[in-house]
C-alpha cells in the first residue's frame, strides 16, 4: 500500500512540542503541552470530550495560532511565516469527511489534487485509490457512499500531498464495527508503509491495538510513553490464581512465596502482587500444588489502556 515518496527522517523528530497552550479569552483549551513524535511512528493523543485534542490538532495544523509554547511540525516551526509550508507537507483528516457531495470519488480527488498542486495527478489518484481500496468505486458518486466509505475516500484526499504527518481526528467516530475495522486497517497499512501518525481518539481499545506511543490529555498532560509503560508505572504486576475450592490458608499458601508481596480475593480469584511473575508464577503453582490444591489457572493479569486512562482520567469523561 506505499504511496509516499517524500525523505520522512532528514529531522530528528516528526513532531516536536514544548509548552504548547492554547486559550480563548479566559477558557483554555489545553495548557503546557510538550511531546515529540518520531517519524514513522502512531501517536495517540487521548482524552475525554473537550479534552482539547482536536483544538490541538487545528493549532499543530497552523489552522489557529497558539497562545504559548513553541512546536516544530514536519521539520519547520510553527510560526504564521511558515504556515503554507507546513501545510504542504501534512494532511488533516477530520471527523466529519468534508467531500463534495455531488461529486464523484475521483472527481473530488482530481479537485484537491489541483489545489495541492500535485504532480501526475492521474498516477497519483489511481495510487491513492488502491491504497484504500476504493478502486472500483472511483466514478461513485460521493454523496451515495456510506460514512465508512467516505471516510477512506478522506483518507485518500489526504495521501495525495504525500504527507509527513498525518493527523487523525477520531477517525472511526459514528461508524459501524465493520467500517470502523476496515479504517484501522487502512491506518495500520499507512504505520507499516512508514507514515507519521498523529491519531486523536477516545476508543481505547483502537489506540492500544495501533498506537506505538500514547499521551493522555484532560487540559494538561497527565502522561506519555508506551501503552505497556504506563501500564507498569501506574499498577503493580499481578497473577491472578483460580482453584476449584477456596483455600484453606491462603495465607501459609502465598505469604511463603518467592515473589509475592501481598494478595487479596476478588471475584473467586486470588489476585496476587509480585515483584516479578517468573519468579512467582512457579514458585505459587508449586505452593499450591503442595496445599493439595486443584489448580484451574494461574497467569499474569494485564492492565488494559483503559485501565491506565480511567486511573488518570476518573470520572471526568
Amino acid at each position: 500500500m506505499a504511496v509516499q515518496s517524500q525523505d520522512r527522517k532528514t529531522d530528528a523528530s516528526a513532531v516536536s512540542v514544548e509548552g504548547l497552550g492554547k486559550s480563548f479569552g479566559e477558557k483554555v483549551a489545553f495548557a503546557d503541552v510538550s511531546f515529540e513524535i518520531g517519524h514513522g511512528e502512531v501517536f495517540g493523543f487521548l482524552g475525554p470530550n473537550g479534552a482539547g485534542k482536536t483544538t490541538a490538532v487545528r493549532t499543530l495544523g497552523t489552522l489557529i495560532a497558539p497562545t504559548s509554547g513553541s512546536a516544530v511540525v514536519a521539520g519547520l516551526p510553527l510560526t504564521p511565516a511558515n504556515g503554507a509550508k507546513i501545510r504542504r507537507r501534512i494532511a488533516i483528516v477530520p471527523e466529519s469527511p468534508g467531500l463534495y457531495q455531488r461529486l464523484s470519488v475521483r472527481e473530488n480527488l482530481e479537485c484537491f489534487a489541483d489545489l495541492y498542486g500535485t504532480a501526475s495527478p492521474g498516477g497519483r489518484i489511481t495510487r491513492v485509490l488502491a491504497a484504500v481500496n476504493l478502486a472500483d468505486r472511483a466514478d461513485d458518486v460521493s454523496g451515495a457512499l456510506s460514512k465508512g466509505l467516505r471516510q477512506r475516500v478522506a483518507l485518500a484526499r489526504a495521501l495525495l500531498a504525500d504527507p509527513v504527518v498525518l493527523f487523525l481526528d477520531e477517525p472511526t467516530s459514528g461508524l459501524d464495527p465493520v467500517a470502523a475495522q476496515e479504517v484501522l486497517s487502512l491506518i495500520d497499512g499507512l504505520r507499516r508503509d512508514g507514515v507519521t501518525i498523529f491519531l486523536t481518539t477516545h476508543r481505547l481499545e483502537e489506540a492500544e491495538r495501533l498506537c506505538d506511543r500514547v499521551a493522555i490529555l484532560n487540559t494538561t498532560l497527565r502522561m506519555t510513553g508506551r501503552p505497556a509503560e504506563l501500564r507498569d508505572r501506574l499498577f503493580a504486576r499481578t497473577l491472578a490464581v483460580r482453584v476449584l475450592s477456596p483455600l484453606d490458608a491462603p495465607d501459609a499458601v502465598f505469604a511463603g512465596a518467592p515473589g509475592v508481596e501481598g494478595w487479596r480475593l476478588a471475584d473467586g480469584e486470588y489476585l496476587l502482587t509480585v515483584s516479578d511473575s517468573t519468579v512467582a508464577a512457579p514458585a505459587v503453582t508449586r505452593a499450591l500444588v503442595s496445599a493439595g490444591a486443584d489448580v484451574l489457572s494461574i497467569g499474569e493479569s494485564r492492565h488494559s489502556l483503559q485501565d491506565v486512562y480511567l486511573e488518570l482520567i476518573g470520572n471526568q469523561s
